[in-house]
């Protein structure tokens, strides 16, 4: 029951925001993906100009660095300490793990896609206890706090946040 009431804390946080018109999880989620796919872009442009010499890359790089800056803008609003950065990064980690996991997936080794599938879950999982506040200040992450910590995140973002939902 402890489990319960400590994922229910969070979740009825989420659904009083939402009855405050404050959230927009669906939309949300929606554009979480489209930064993540705005971080990789940045990371092939930087490559590709690096690869071929070529000055366009780079001037696309900013651009889209630019507005990756903006949407990141709607999802992480006022930050502590260095939430912005790791936000980005939690992002860019966690769909790293998700190409990994699917490459995989077509060698066929299910365990090892799998295995990348729940860290790439849990990082997002992070991201959106992280931004949406839903971490208690006084808990700490530790060697023993962080897997109940990550289990709790995982199983709020599991019953908040649906892409789905319109």
């Amino acid at each position: 029951m402890k489990q319960d009431a400590e994922v229910n804390k969070p979740i009825e946080k989420v659904n009083a925001m939402k009855k405050e018109n404050k959230l927009d999880l669906s939309s949300d989620e929606d554009l979480s993906i489209a930064l993540m796919n705005l971080i990789s872009i940045e990371e092939h442009m930087y490559f590709s100009g690096m690869k071929t010499g070529k000055k366009k890359y780079f001037e696309m790089l900013d651009t889209v660095r630019e507005m990756r800056k903006k949407y990141l803008k709607e999802i992480v609003k006022s930050p502590e300490a260095e939430e912005w950065c790791i936000s980005k990064h939690l992002l860019a980690s966690s769909m790293r793990l998700i190409e990994v996991g699917n490459k995989h997936l077509t060698k066929k080794e299910s365990g090892k896609a799998q295995e990348k599938f729940e860290d790439a879950f849990h990082l997002y999982s992070m991201f959106w206890g992280i931004n949406l506040k839903l971490m208690n200040s006084e808990e700490k992450i530790g060697a023993q706090e962080s897997k109940t910590w990550k289990d709790k995140m995982g199983a709020v973002v599991k019953k908040i946040v649906d892409c789905c939902k319109e």
